[in-house]
């Protein structure tokens, strides 16, 4: 039954059709009716260290964030130059560091637009960065206790005690420099070369597909709401409204209830199809052919003021990146009605490095698209967080003041202390940075609830139980017999290289953490027939976990720069497959080293 149900999960998983977190659940719910698990065992993973870790783990990395932690690291990158060499060794070598101490997606978040602004300012495709950015994240989360989900559900599998904070970091210290300076020196090489739009240029020019439009006198639009205009006239998403001038003052991003005038002009974002069926519909005429007089108008001043801060990027206008867990995955703008709950315009839409030129309404949104959007400025930062997009190109890197820098990273260092001096447990101390950040104001409680991946939370709770019920059938205890039979006569290095490359090869395919719980029960079997350490084959777990490399939907991390870098599932294994080999050739002598 055990083995019936662990196939059916990751053949869902692998399908990929169900979301990772929902999967899991299903699979709780299957050892539960089968009574593989006794009822009231069964939702102790919800209260496991592991997942108390993690939970606190999240938290701590918004507070860095919000504390400027992480931007202050960041802005130093602006000096690197134009070198592809020294941008991939400081993008590499950044993220990695970072990724040691804060959840890693959330490292490759913040530096994945100093990568797209550095490759644009050396005019080159962004796709030669964010490969080996991307890889740079999941080599950083194997030096720490902390550094990524599946190091802390091994550290659980310890016969004796934990592992500390820093006991990963030899082996992952060594593979995270030998895959940083391969990188380096030759992989980034090995990137494909996507042409990025214009010679480097932005993705999204707005100037060019900006019009000025005026409401005329005795217009029927004239008293009525803007709403009212684009609905009538069924293009409420096919031309964006990105500002009203009316005399001397001008409203950006205007509210769709905002009453029209005679004489108001308009600036709108339509390609020229929208655009002239928008004119037909309502009668609105061209603001630069309405005027016999060659003097500009008040109206038509404003407005290519307003043009002209478009274009320079002094308003809120940003590029952003779906992620796999937004709200807007599988929506249509038309449905979204972003303006009038969000106050905010989707201007255009990106897939695959190429703006798409049909009708923006009717497009269904995926994940990893490219959006240009304008909001407020004291918003959409917000916003854009509530949705589950992340900033993309040419954001401030000022999130926080020094003052609250300093606040953060000390009580991040004050916990590290704390856990490597023995005074507090990992789930303890992290807990109390965690509450620390939340009463000090680097972060709000609601916002700190909302820094949770609770996805993942619910996959390792849900995954915890499922794990045991393999070693208390006895089914881990029968693969590693079968897998006995197989190594017999082989050598403890060889034994481990197969434990580290079966875990990489399913954490490519599935969830790392659900990897390293359905591995490390079998893993420890195996150790106990051959008499091995079994430290030794949990540390290759933890490293084959998390290094996935082959294909985009292995972690989340390969996943959010596939759309950004033009990259198809199959470019991954280019760079991938050596740095899997290289992974491998360097992790098993250190793990036989340090661990026996």
């Amino acid at each position: 039954m055990v083995f019936g149900i662990l196939t059916a999960t990751l053949g869902l998983f692998i399908w990929n059709r169900l979301r990772f977190d929902v999967v899991s659940m299903l699979a709780l719910l299957a050892i539960a009716l089968t009574g593989l698990v006794p009822s009231g065992e069964l939702f102790t993973g919800f209260g496991h260290p592991a997942v108390v870790t993690v939970a606190a783990v999240l938290v701590i990395s918004q507070g860095l964030v919000n504390g400027g932690v992480v931007d202050n690291i960041a802005r130093l990158l602006g000096r690197v130059g134009h070198r592809p060499t020294l941008q991939v060794l400081m993008l590499t070598g950044v993220v990695a560091l970072c990724s040691g101490f804060i959840n890693n997606v959330g490292a490759l978040a913040l530096l994945m637009p100093v990568a797209v602004w550095m490759s644009r300012e050396a005019g080159r495709s962004p796709s030669l960065l964010l490969m080996p950015l991307a890889f740079g994240s999941l080599l950083g989360g194997t030096m720490t206790l902390i550094g990524t989900p599946p190091n802390i559900i091994i550290a659980s599998y310890r016969e004796v005690g934990s592992f500390g904070l820093f006991d990963f970091a030899p082996v992952g210290a060594a593979i995270t420099l030998a895959g940083i300076a391969f990188i380096t020196l030759a992989g980034w090489r090995l990137t494909p070369q996507r042409q990025d739009s214009e010679e480097g240029g932005k993705l999204f020019s707005v100037g060019d597909y900006v019009t000025e439009l005026l409401v005329p006198d005795a217009s029927s639009y004239a008293g009525g709401t803007l709403h009212n205009l684009l609905t009538d006239a069924d293009s409420e998403e096919d031309v964006v409204v990105l500002a009203l001038i009316r005399g001397d003052s001008r409203s950006l991003a205007p509210s769709t209830y905002k009453v029209l005038n005679e004489g108001d002009v308009l600036l709108v974002e339509a390609d020229t199809e929208s655009l002239q069926e928008f004119l037909d519909h309502t009668g609105l005429t061209l603001a630069s052919a309405s005027e016999d007089d060659s003097d500009e108008s008040p109206e038509e001043e404003s407005a290519a003021g307003v043009r002209k801060e478009l274009s320079a990027g002094e308003v809120r206008l940003m590029e952003v990146v779906v992620t796999p867990e937004s709200s807007l995955v599988g929506q249509t703008a038309n449905r979204l009605n972003l303006r009038e709950y969000h106050g905010l315009n989707i201007v255009a839409l990106a897939r695959q490095g190429h703006r798409l030129k049909r009708r923006l309404g009717d497009v269904h949104i995926q994940a990893g698209d490219i959006l240009l959007v304008q909001g407020h400025e004291d918003s959409l930062t917000g916003t854009l967080q509530r949705l589950g997009c992340l900033p993309l190109a040419e954001r401030g890197l000022r999130l926080g003041r020094d003052r609250n820098a300093v606040l953060a990273g000390g009580l991040f260092i004050a916990a590290i202390i704390a856990i490597v001096a023995g005074w507090l447990a990992p789930p303890v101390a992290l807990v109390g940075c965690a509450l620390s950040m939340v009463l000090t104001g680097l972060l709000k409680a609601p916002d700190a609830y909302k820094a949770i991946d609770w996805s993942v939370i619910v996959l390792l709770a849900a995954m915890i139980p499922v794990g045991q019920a393999l070693e208390t059938t006895g089914g881990a205890e029968l693969i590693a017999a079968q897998m006995l039979m197989l190594s017999e006569g082989l050598s403890p290095a060889i034994v481990l290289a197969v434990v580290l490359v079966g875990t990489m090869l399913l954490s490519n395919v599935v969830n790392n953490a659900a990897a390293a719980i359905l591995v490390a029960p079998i893993a420890l079997s195996l150790s106990a027939e051959l008499g091995m350490a079994s430290d030794a084959v949990l540390m290759a777990v933890a490293v084959g976990a998390s290094c996935a490399f082959l294909t985009p939907i292995g972690h989340q991390s390969n996943a959010l720069v596939m759309e950004p870098g033009g990259y198809r599932f199959g470019d991954y294994w280019r760079l991938g497959l050596p740095m899997s080999i290289l992974v491998t050739a360097v992790a098993v002598p250190m793990i036989m080293l340090v661990w026996g």
